[in-house]
């Protein structure tokens, strides 16, 4: 005899019942959203990116500075973009452009996805030059809420995606 799967009320609007692994599909659809990519990783990538690139430009150095201002130009445009994105998918319509400029370069030549790779790996690297440089101490107290409050959206967010992925196997 086949096990009946649970019934569990989920939409308090039309009082429809949904199967459990409704739900969870419901859930893991809600995961790969525009919406709550950009928020939990797009957005903190390019404050990451944002507050790198301003440290460089407070050394002062020509070289730095003139990276620093590319690298806040870059970030400025990933997040109208990532912003966009939300916006465009909480509107129910999909986005004619990608989550990020180098990804947009990828969406050229049917890459978007590898771009995306190389926009996070140059991401990460920010990240890593502002902790290893000491650049993350020459933070003013809003630029370390806002660099502290992207870690956390991103990490607890990354948590509670894996910890759900881990759930549905069991």
């Amino acid at each position: 005899m086949r096990r009946q799967r649970p019934r569990i009320p989920c939409d308090m609007m039309t009082g429809e019942d949904k199967t459990s692994e409704e739900q969870a599909d419901a859930l893991q659809r809600f995961f790969v959203r525009p919406f709550f990519l950009s928020l939990t990783i797009g957005i903190p990538f390019c404050i990451y990116k944002f507050l790198f690139g301003l440290s460089a430009i407070r050394t002062g150095a020509a070289l730095l500075v003139s990276l620093g201002v590319l690298v806040v130009a870059w970030a400025t445009v990933d997040l109208i973009m990532n912003a966009a994105r939300s916006a465009l998918d909480l509107a129910g319509r999909s986005a004619p452009f990608e989550y990020c400029t180098i990804a947009q370069v990828g969406r050229l030549i049917r890459r978007p996805m590898v771009f995306l790779a190389v926009d996070t790996l140059l991401s990460f690297g920010a990240i890593c030059i502002m902790l290893w440089s000491g650049w993350i101490g020459g933070l003013t107290p809003g630029e370390t809420a806002l660099w502290n409050g992207a870690t956390t959206l991103n990490l607890i967010s990354l948590s509670i995606v894996s910890l759900y992925n881990e759930m549905k196997k069991i």
